[in-house]
């Protein structure tokens, strides 16, 4: 991917990148939840986002 990047496209990278994160261990360690690792975990080579559909939505 090229340097220049719009604003939208910018910003769904950015909320793609913070998405992508370990659950908290405290909220592993709480009693009450299932809840023990991200299901949507995403590897940067293995899963893709589709950012040509990305680059489609900025430019309309």
């Amino acid at each position: 991917m090229g340097a220049n990047k719009g604003f939208m496209l910018k910003k769904r990278l950015g909320k793609k990148m913070k998405q992508n994160r370990a659950v908290p261990h405290w909220f592993r360690m709480k009693s009450d939840t299932d809840i023990r690792y991200n299901v949507k975990k995403r590897h940067w080579l293995r899963t893709k986002l589709g950012i040509s559909e990305f680059k489609r939505l900025a430019y309309v």
